[in-house]
């Protein structure tokens, strides 16, 4: 086959010293692999940055180079289809997911906890993984397909690809082909009913977060449905795009209730029936608020042991909530000085604007005001509203989390 096609191991060079990310204002420095370099990759098409606090540490070196398992088609890397900033995210999520949780763990009936138990002949390692929060425009979706790709080159041709609209399978569909996949290659779960088995052999399994909560008319839910198709011993790709959608995962005591969210409940029970699985969470908002990461169960925030830094979701979630944006931000750095994390943006270099300004009419600030005054009203009588109604007991605590969280979204 022509030499372009042929598919070479993703070579990279190695820098005991970081290199620095030079800051281009007070907010931003521009991106550069700061670890590796790697052999033939070109740059992205634009340039790139990441915040000055992400900028102010490095990941660790990888540990794979020259693995036969980091492979890809030489074309993707000489032609550009995969960036080195792209590329990078591949090295770092493979050389992650070859590492494990410390640790080995027996999962709770609710199948939504894990419990260290070392010692127990019937736990599990499970396997680290790794979150990718750039932001718009860095080619998120590629990212993902080219990490499915390393794998099925490797021979784990099987992978879930989980996802928040069913309408986003054709932006699936094309970063798979864009790097030399066949469309046929990713289905649909909904294309089959909840009763009966996957018959695909080799894919990529399409899922919905609505889909992986759901449940038919059988009583079989979906989630059954697809670990039956992913086998005992499944160790290929679980990616979880838009992972925010598994937000509230852990549930909270601050502001519209306790009560954990299906879909986040949901997520974490497919992570922890799959302990091999390779698990890639995406979203370009995942370290923005607490309830982002509390369904992240694979990056070791949390567990029993001296090797976490807190004991539980809910002490993590608790700290977190009590820290806020600047825990949240050191939470971002940790996890990339661990080689689990990065995010990085598009850069506004050359980019022009102007404040236009909307004169309103009268009638308009009339509307306005009128709209303003309402709202005022309502929220200064809100929780006495909900007190009256018994949604709230005399204390102000809540008697029916999802009245509440209904009259205040």
């Amino acid at each position: 086959k022509p030499r372009a096609n042929a598919v070479r191991p993703l070579s990279f060079t190695s820098f005991d010293v970081p290199r620095d990310n030079t800051p281009i204002s007070d907010i931003y420095a521009r991106y550069w692999p700061q670890r590796i370099e790697i052999a033939g990759a070109q740059e992205h098409p634009t340039p790139l940055v990441e915040s000055i606090a992400m900028a102010s540490v490095a990941p660790p070196m990888p540990s794979n180079t020259g693995s036969d398992d980091l492979r890809l088609p030489a074309r993707l890397i000489e032609e550009g289809d995969l960036s080195e900033a792209q590329l990078e995210t591949i090295i770092m999520a493979h050389d992650a997911h070859g590492r494990d949780l410390p640790g080995r763990f027996s999962i709770d009936d609710d199948q939504t906890k894990l419990t260290r138990a070392d010692d127990d002949p019937d736990a599990r390692a499970y396997r680290l993984g790794y979150f990718l929060g750039d932001g718009t425009g860095c080619g998120k979706g590629r990212e993902c397909a080219g990490l499915i790709l390393v794998n099925w080159l490797a021979g784990r041709r099987k992978a879930i690809w989980v996802s928040k609209s069913a309408t986003l399978i054709e932006d699936a569909i094309r970063d798979w082909t864009d790097l030399g996949g066949s469309p046929a290659d990713i289905q649909p779960l909904s294309k089959w009913k909840p009763d009966q088995p996957v018959p695909m052999g080799d894919g990529i399994l399409f899922v919905t977060y609505a889909t992986l909560r759901s449940a038919g008319k059988c009583g079989t839910t979906r989630l059954s449905q697809i670990l039956d198709w992913m086998g005992e011993d499944f160790e290929g790709v679980l990616a979880f795009d838009e992972a925010h959608a598994m937000q509230n995962a852990a549930g909270s005591e601050q502001g519209r209730g306790v009560k954990p969210s299906q879909q986040g409940l949901a997520g974490l029970r497919l992570q922890l029936a799959a302990p091999r699985a390779r698990v890639f969470y995406i979203s370009a908002t995942g370290a923005t608020s607490v309830h982002n990461l509390a369904y992240a169960a694979r990056l070791g925030l949390w567990g029993q042991g001296p090797e976490y830094p807190f004991p539980s979701r809910e002490s993590f979630v608790s700290a977190m909530e009590a820290g806020g944006v600047a825990a949240m931000e050191v939470v971002a750095r940790d996890l990339k000085t661990l080689g689990l994390y990065t995010a990085r943006a598009l850069s506004f270099d050359g980019v022009e604007y102007d404040v236009l300004e909307h004169a309103l009419t009268p009638a308009q600030i009339e509307i306005y005001d009128a709209y303003a005054g309402a709202f005022r009203t309502i929220h200064h009588n809100l929780e006495a509203a909900l007190t009256a109604t018994g949604v709230n007991d005399a204390s102000g605590e809540t008697n029916a989390s999802a009245a509440r969280a209904s009259a205040k979204s």
